[in-house]
């Protein structure tokens, strides 16, 4: 059973609803327009339903866990509609195919996101970095957090909307600085503050957490600590390979590690690190992410 904990993909009721937008975000045919960064051309080949299960059943993936995008904002914005769509076309995609939920985090609305989290097909709520930035910030936000704990379902941590950037910044700018900042920030912040308050909610930071806990010398070196693993931390591997995943590991070991590729802006990546590893990367580590139950 080979699990991906993390894929985008936009349905056509999506598409449509991002269309009929005049301020950010919206599309204009297959260009993406956001606040913070430059226009993107999306490929849409990339988001037909019927390709992209193709792909994931030819090589073998039982389960393919879609998020929306959190750098476009939805979770942001005062009007439910994208949201809506998002969960609504969601459910409706057949097999491999499960998803995230979201939750507007400007306004959080505990009841709305504990209705979805019943659903057997929500296997639990993406929140976007900017989300959990601080101790402060995740008080905030503790009213999801609490949702997702009682229902037994994990949280995904996704970088979310980047800043403006430099013109004349290249492409790659948002995700290799903001994006990464915001996981660090999401990281420390949990670290420090949210496993107090949230003692057995299942949380996984995509791509590994943006290096984070790599961090840990310098950490100690101004005061703090990384303490004992937390046994329901996990680090989803999207964007990295066999260096960074072999240096990860060093550090918090093997059975946090889960499998995301973030396709279609990334692709699948096995590290190479031994038949065992890749039982614990795609499937049993995936599973107790998703489910709790024993590796």
């Amino acid at each position: 059973m080979l699990i991906d904990c993390h894929q985008h993909l936009w349905p056509a009721r999506l598409v449509e609803a991002l269309r009929r937008r005049e301020d950010y975000p919206y599309l204009r045919e297959w260009t993406l327009y956001l606040p913070g960064e430059a226009p993107y051309e999306v490929d849409p080949h990339a988001h037909d339903v019927e390709k992209r299960r193709a792909v994931e059943i030819a090589v073998g993936k039982e389960t393919v866990i879609l998020s929306i995008s959190s750098p476009l904002g939805m979770e942001y914005l005062e009007s439910p509609e994208l949201l809506d769509v998002w969960h609504e076309s969601g459910l409706a995609l057949p097999d491999p195919f499960r998803i995230w939920a979201a939750a507007n985090v400007a306004a959080p609305d505990p009841s709305t996101l504990a209705k979805i989290l019943t659903e057997d097909r929500v296997v639990g709520v993406q929140l976007p970095a900017t989300a959990l930035g601080d101790p402060a910030a995740i008080e905030r936000i503790g009213p999801l957090l609490q949702e997702a704990e009682r229902a037994n379902k994990p949280v995904l941590v996704h970088p979310g909307p980047a800043p403006a950037c430099d013109p004349g910044a290249p492409s790659w700018w948002p995700a290799m600085v903001p994006y990464v900042a915001q996981m660090h920030s999401a990281w420390l912040a949990w670290h420090v503050a949210g496993r107090k308050q949230h003692p057995r909610l299942r949380i996984a930071f995509v791509a590994l957490a943006g290096l984070a806990p790599l961090h840990h010398e310098r950490l100690a070196a101004r005061g703090g600590a990384l303490g004992p693993l937390d046994p329901y931390v996990y680090y989803e591997t999207s964007s990295y390979g066999t260096r960074a995943i072999d240096a990860l590991t060093r550090v918090v070991g093997v059975d946090p590690l889960v499998h995301g590729s973030d396709r279609p802006y990334a692709e699948p990546v096995d590290p190479g690190l031994g038949e065992a590893f890749r039982h614990a990367l795609f499937t049993a580590n995936p599973r107790h992410l998703l489910t709790g139950e024993p590796r």
